[in-house]
């Protein structure tokens, strides 16, 4: 084992760890607050985990994740989006629990959890399907298109659990103003896309002919 890799990977997961629960609890005003820890679990064991299966058999992919870095201006600009969605869609979670504005009913919460763990499954799946997923827009060394499993149905399977993950977790938290925040990754994933293919047609060989045979970016039969 890299012992390099693993004390890095501990960080950065401790230091997310700290980072949502402040944002979750804090606005909340209580350490009290079922959905927030529901949320909490669901989000940090499964990481967890993943990260350990990474570091056993993909230790190349997690540290190219851990330390990605994005070049492309236009994506810098929608990182800061995401940044600012997830602050407002957390701290509004918060103060929703705080202050009672709109409480959706418990089962509400469960069932996105359910949806959670359905996207992180989905994830998971995309990870083992393609060794050249990176956190950053950009062609690698020797990288080839992958068109079968996930891949075979629509372009962009990794935006496709993503948006499970994200639309959920406001929901798990059972604030549907939330929610409403969180629709916004919809834009900006659109937008992160259309830069990604723009680079990908450019600099990936066989990308446009794949775009030709997958015509689906996200949803199937939708987008």
């Amino acid at each position: 084992m890299d012992k390099k890799l693993f004390v890095q990977a501990i960080i950065k997961f401790l230091a997310g760890f700290i980072l949502v629960g402040v944002l979750i609890f804090l606005p909340a005003g209580t350490w009290s607050w079922w959905q927030g820890w529901l949320l909490m679990g669901i989000l940090f064991v499964p990481m967890f985990g993943a990260g350990l299966v990474m570091m056993k058999k993909s230790p190349d992919l997690l540290r190219k994740r851990l330390n990605a870095k994005e070049q492309e201006s236009e994506q810098k600009t929608v990182l800061l989006l995401s940044g600012c969605m997830f602050l407002a869609a957390f701290i509004v979670a918060g103060l929703n629990f705080r202050f009672g504005w709109i409480i959706l009913p418990d089962w509400v919460s469960w069932a996105a959890g359910a949806m959670f763990l359905a996207g992180y499954i989905l994830y998971a799946e995309v990870l083992r399907e393609n060794v050249y997923l990176s956190r950053t827009v950009e062609v690698q060394e020797n990288q080839k298109v992958i068109d079968t499993g996930l891949y075979g149905i629509v372009r962009h399977p990794m935006y496709m659990s993503t948006l499970l993950l994200f639309l959920a977790m406001p929901l798990v938290l059972g604030s549907v103003i939330s929610f409403v925040i969180m629709l916004l990754y919809i834009p900006v994933i659109a937008k992160r896309i259309r830069n990604e293919e723009e680079v990908l047609e450019k600099g990936l060989e066989g990308y446009t002919e794949y775009k030709k045979k997958v015509k689906y970016k996200v949803i199937p039969y939708v987008w």
